[in-house]
């Protein structure tokens, strides 16, 4: 049991929508694996949830001092729930988790240990997903996204789709925010200068409930997207380095 009074070294952001279903068996499994790392906290973000997913975690919270809610009064969007989480953040080291069960939290604690190993030159540790337990053709179409994004970018990740992502606050607060970010931060990271490890991770099947992410809508905006980043990185190669002169 972590103790609610002393600030968190580690905080962890769950962005949901309707998965009710998934609330109590996830955060289990969480505080399992977060347990040797205590003091943490919890954040779920319930982005405009239509379903039970407000009262699961209320019941939930009544035991749990760490963990805390944030409610959107409407959806909107997974990129957008994860930056209200982080700006509502108490540590300095945030992990991002998909909220529906297909991220293991049992790894967790590797992409902390990667992040600390690497040192304040890194700034994102991104899982990448093995053994996917996604329909074939949704894995086809990660496929072919993620080698027409890792050819166009450049950056040096197999899967930036993978939910379970470990990073510093303020590296991420220093990104250019628009709602497909978090498909795009390993390239966005090494644009301010930062470097980006991996870790491979195990995809599982979803708890329960149903995926609330279409196919033909994410494919179109993330073309435009990714045209956007592109356009970005070519206008900034180098992050600055600056000294500040003490007064005489």
């Amino acid at each position: 049991m972590t103790d609610a009074s002393a600030p968190p070294r580690i905080t962890i952001v769950v962005p949901v929508r309707n998965e009710a279903g998934n609330v109590a068996p996830l955060l289990a499994e969480i505080e399992a694996a977060m347990a040797p790392l205590a003091p943490f906290e919890v954040i779920y973000v319930d982005d405009g949830s239509r379903d039970a997913t407000a009262d699961e975690i209320a019941g939930l919270r009544v035991a749990r001092p760490w963990l805390r809610t944030i409610v959107h009064e409407r959806s909107c969007g997974q990129s957008a729930a994860i930056r209200t989480g982080v700006l509502a953040a108490r540590a300095g080291t945030i992990v991002s988790i998909d909220g529906d069960g297909q991220n293991d939290p049992a790894f967790i604690p590797r992409l902390v240990a990667k992040l600390a190993e690497a040192g304040p030159g890194c700034g994102l540790v991104q899982g990448q997903r093995l053994r996917r337990k996604d329909p074939g053709f949704k894995r086809l179409q990660s496929r072919v996204a993620n080698a027409v994004r890792a050819r166009l970018l450049q950056d040096g990740t197999r899967d930036t789709g993978c939910g379970l992502k470990c990073f510093r606050r303020d590296v991420y607060l220093a990104l250019p925010y628009f709602d497909a970010l978090h498909r795009f931060m390993p390239a966005l990271v090494r644009r301010e200068g930062y470097g980006v490890a991996h870790v491979d991770v195990i995809d599982r099947p979803r708890l329960a409930g149903v995926s609330n992410y279409g196919l033909f809508d994410r494919l179109w905006v993330g073309i435009v997207d990714l045209a956007g980043v592109r356009w970005l990185i070519r206008r900034r190669r180098h992050r600055p380095a600056a000294t500040e002169i003490p007064p005489p």
